[in-house]
């Protein structure tokens, strides 16, 4: 009776080097889009004990804001890390810039923050949505310094994954994004 026991607690500690070993989803040289703070590159993926814990962690590059997260690899997927957009979700995001920008009639605030929250998703379509409302064509009123503010963020997140989706530097990127806006205005 007391054998039937001890492999039944025994049987569950059997299952976790199998879950280890699917956790890896992401690579040393990949880029990976961190929600909060745009692309970045995976350095590489290292171990460190942390309050008597051993954490097997990502050690990722964000080389325009000069800095370097370490993600916990257990955590990646929770905190929305994820692979680069495919290339037709570049196209779905480009084509939603030239739509017609939707700004609700609602207090600045609560739109900045609807602005912000969209920027910090992550989501690339998102964030084209964030753009394109916030886009100002010449003969448009002067935008506020906050919305400016949104407007550039959200432009530079934009850009930086596209730039990266493709294959060339956020400059011709930006410009990409901004054609297309300019498309949608003609």
């Amino acid at each position: 009776m007391t054998t039937a026991k001890n492999t039944v607690a025994q049987a569950p500690v059997k299952k976790v080097p199998a879950n280890t070993n699917k956790r890896l989803e992401f690579k040393a040289n990949d880029h990976v889009v961190y929600p909060t703070h745009g692309v970045g590159r995976i350095m590489r993926i290292e171990e460190q004990e942390v309050a008597g814990i051993k954490l097997e962690l990502f050690v990722i590059t964000f080389d325009k804001d000069k800095m370097t997260l370490r993600v916990p690899v257990a955590k990646a997927k929770s905190v929305g890390m994820r692979k680069l957009s495919s290339p037709d979700t570049v196209a779905t995001a480009i084509n939603t810039l030239k739509g017609r920008a939707r700004v609700k009639r609602t207090m600045w605030s609560r739109r900045a923050q609807e602005y912000e929250a969209k920027i910090n998703s992550g989501d690339l379509v998102s964030i084209a949505e964030v753009v394109r409302d916030l886009h100002r064509a010449s003969g448009q009123p002067e935008q506020s310094y906050s919305e400016r503010q949104l407007y550039e963020a959200a432009l530079a997140r934009m850009a930086r994954e596209v730039a990266a989706v493709e294959r060339t530097d956020e400059v011709t990127a930006v410009k990409r994004v901004e054609s297309a806006l300019l498309k949608k205005a003609a």
